[in-house]
């Protein structure tokens, strides 16, 4: 996975935290999850604030 497939990252988030609520996850927590998902291989320096935002909403909509 990539920082661009927020859909696919909102998921695998979904799973790995399923007693998370999105709406409540800081961005520097977020992104280190981001990192820690297994098939995530992209640059950490690539996930920032709207990559962030965009994978929030989607894992938001994925909770609902």
């Amino acid at each position: 996975m990539k920082w661009t497939d927020s859909r696919d990252i909102a998921i695998a988030l979904s799973e790995a935290h399923p007693d998370v609520d999105p709406m409540r996850v800081n961005f520097v927590d977020l992104h280190q999850w981001v990192l820690a998902l297994e098939g995530f291989g992209d640059d950490p320096k690539r996930g920032g604030e709207r990559i962030l935002e965009a994978i929030q909403a989607a894992w938001i909509e994925e909770t609902e």
